[in-house]
């Protein structure tokens, strides 16, 4: 038994000597479980993200003000009713409708004319639905849209409800008498009465709450909402295969990468580094020529993965504007993913010392970039951390290509910041590659 104990310690003696795989076993996990409880608990940023909402009104009458000043006050909601482009002028239908075809909303509300005319007309005649235009990439937003619209018109205007319904019934029951009048024009101020006082902060959470859990019951309503989706309606594909190719081709082209950079440790190890070095070759050109092949290497790895895609799965690849926003962003995310291997393989002293690292690093990005979970569903805090990943700005372009048919011109913030990653990284790795060059 003595010898076994001997073997115990001894493993936790060479644990604790290797800090790489200390953090694997120990930092990774808690990494991972910090994230997802930011993302999902209220921590940290804030529950899930607050949907954005463009909201056009074309009524202006009192039912559409109650309602949008409902929408307002709702803690799901962030309202866009000014143009972005004129913060002066108000938001149209055609505007409305471009900032979901440029990815700048997911949903966005339109209240026709005569809305405030024919609200709470129940009988199915001249009824005038809310327009709901939605991005259905985002599974979340138009759904939980539509399912709170129905509670807050309700609570919004109880009394033309009412007013209304007694309309419908003197017209379809016949008139009602003097004092079925009177007593209605003694209660309808009571009604607005109440209608006013549920609107405390308590009582508006609770209404929030219950509008929220009928969110995805998808029923009729009281008042009519027409979804209407804008860019799949002429589209012929899933919106999530575009996501998923390369979400999950940047994230394993960061490990292969890394692996395939390795190979410097591999031939420091083995003296090959230090003949190369010894020969005309100078670190320069030796870093240069692997980072053309892992450029090579990747982007072969990305094209295999959409071609697949596009095989299986129907993925529009093969049209023209896609084949060239497809070419470009992988010409730059593959360049980057190059440079990021270099580096981490300069960084590191050890073939396991990188492989340690590398999994934290990737893992970590990966997360936070997108590329495990649908980045529009984030808290907003979540959001903008993942900006300083290399994930969602390649992810963010390839979007743009399949799902928003965006022109290569319209990619300049991705191929900027990509390709602007990509010498950052090999300027670094030049730095410091320079530890080799005194062997």
């Amino acid at each position: 038994m003595s010898r076994v104990g001997v073997v115990f310690r001894n493993g936790w003696r060479l644990l604790g000597r290797d800090r790489v795989a200390l953090l694997v076993t120990f930092l990774l996990p808690i990494l991972f479980f910090s994230i997802f409880v930011w993302m999902f608990s209220g921590q940290g940023g804030g529950g899930t993200s607050r949907i954005r909402l463009a909201v056009a009104d074309e009524d202006g009458g009192v039912a559409s003000e109650r309602l949008l000043a409902e929408l307002a006050e709702d803690s799901s909601f962030r309202l866009l009713r000014a143009d972005p482009d004129r913060p002066d002028a108000p938001l149209t239908r055609d505007r409305a409708r471009a900032l979901i075809e440029d990815g700048e909303v997911s949903v966005a509300l339109v209240i026709p004319s005569g809305f405030s005319d024919r609200f709470g007309d129940l009988s199915g005649e001249d009824g005038a639905a809310l327009e709901l235009f939605a991005d259905t990439s985002d599974p979340i937003a138009p759904q939980m849209t539509r399912g709170v619209l129905q509670g807050l018109a309700m609570r919004s205007a109880p009394d033309l409800f009412l007013e209304r319904g007694m309309d419908q019934f003197e017209r379809f029951g016949g008139p009602m008498t003097a004092k079925q009048r009177e007593v209605l024009d003694q209660w309808l101020p009571q009604v607005r009465a109440d209608a006013a006082a549920d609107a405390t902060p308590e009582t508006k959470a609770e209404g929030d709450a219950s509008a929220e859990a009928r969110a995805g019951e998808g029923f009729g309503g009281v008042v009519q909402v027409e979804v209407i989706d804008v860019l799949g309606a002429e589209k012929d594909r899933s919106p999530v295969t575009a996501f998923y190719a390369a979400g999950t081709a940047v994230m394993f082209l960061l490990f292969s990468m890394t692996g395939a950079g390795g190979t410097l440790l591999e031939e420091q190890e083995s003296g090959v580094l230090e003949r190369l070095l010894g020969s005309r070759l100078t670190m320069t050109e030796l870093l240069l020529g692997k980072w053309l092949y892992l450029t090579a290497l990747g982007a072969l790895q990305i094209v295999i993965m959409f071609v697949w895609g596009a095989l299986v799965f129907g993925l529009e690849l093969f049209t023209p504007t896609h084949l060239i926003g497809f070419s470009l962003m992988t010409a730059v995310t593959a360049a980057a993913a190059a440079g990021f291997g270099l580096v981490l393989a300069a960084a590191c002293r050890t073939r396991a010392q990188l492989s340690g690292i590398s999994t934290i690093i990737i893992l970590g990005m990966s997360a936070l970039g997108g590329s495990m979970f649908p980045r529009f569903l984030m808290p907003e805090t979540m959001k903008t951390l993942g900006y300083l990943t290399f994930n969602a700005w390649a992810l963010d372009g390839y979007q743009k290509v399949f799902w928003f048919d965006k022109g290569p011109l319209e990619l300049w913030p991705q191929v900027t910041v990509l390709a602007a990653l990509a010498v950052a990284f090999m300027a670094s790795a030049r730095l410091l590659a320079r530890r080799w060059e005194s062997l």
